[in-house]
């Protein structure tokens, strides 16, 4: 991998390519991120490169006369993360993560990572946690099928049959049934960028991408490139 950059979601819009289709985009506020770390083999046993992204005040501790704490920023960059980025010399961020390019080498703390390291039609995979659903139905989660919705019928949207109850006489694992729906790290892969906005760090992305507005969002050069 030799590209990669954070990125937060700002909506999805729809814009005409130079056929004059109409494409729908995801809209993605890319970096600009900063190198805070440069992993090598030496000295970590692996090469990489973490990276900072969305700047986060830091936490104040103040004590008065009488020694009674006054906080500010309370869920701020703490000291430790504070020294850390200092190391670096850039400010502190909320967003940290690593990523292990194979030119990690070339990277200089403090660097800055910014959208234009990607050009219009590169293939990209895109991580981030999905929207959370809450707890769900095994039609909604799972896509069963549910019963007739006639007067006479007494099975709507109920689970149906968990196995047999003489023969094994129990419930087999990976059964599918209602359950905590949504909130997971999913990847989409092999999705075209369509425009890049250098200018205003922004990426364009054809189709739909996974997580809520102002979610993290990570994207990656792709791994399954068609050809």
């Amino acid at each position: 991998m030799k590209k990669a950059i954070l990125a937060t979601k700002v909506g999805m819009t729809q814009i005409f390519n130079a056929d004059g289709i109409l494409v729908p985009v995801t809209v993605l506020q890319a970096g600009p991120c900063v190198v805070t770390q440069v992993k090598t083999v030496e000295n970590d046993g692996y090469s990489a490169v973490q990276v900072g992204f969305v700047d986060k005040k830091e936490k104040v501790v103040n004590k008065d006369a009488t020694g009674k704490k006054e906080i500010r920023n309370r869920h701020g960059v703490n000291k430790a993360e504070m020294g850390h980025f200092a190391k670096a010399g850039v400010s502190g961020k909320r967003f940290v993560r690593e990523f292990k390019f194979e030119n990690a080498n070339d990277y200089n703390l403090a660097d800055v990572i910014k959208a234009d390291i990607f050009a219009e039609g590169d293939k990209v995979d895109v991580t981030a946690i999905s929207k959370g659903k809450g707890f769900q139905g095994a039609i909604k989660r799972l896509g069963q099928h549910r019963g007739p919705m006639a007067h006479g019928s007494k099975f709507h949207r109920h689970q149906g049959s968990n196995g047999a109850c003489s023969d094994p006489s129990k419930v087999f694992k990976g059964k599918g049934m209602p359950g905590h729906m949504g909130a997971k790290k999913i990847t989409i892969q092999n999705l075209e960028i369509v425009k890049v906005d250098a200018e205003n760090n922004l990426l364009l992305v054809k189709g739909a991408v996974p997580g809520a507005k102002k979610a993290l969002i990570t994207v990656k050069e792709t791994v399954k490139a068609h050809k």
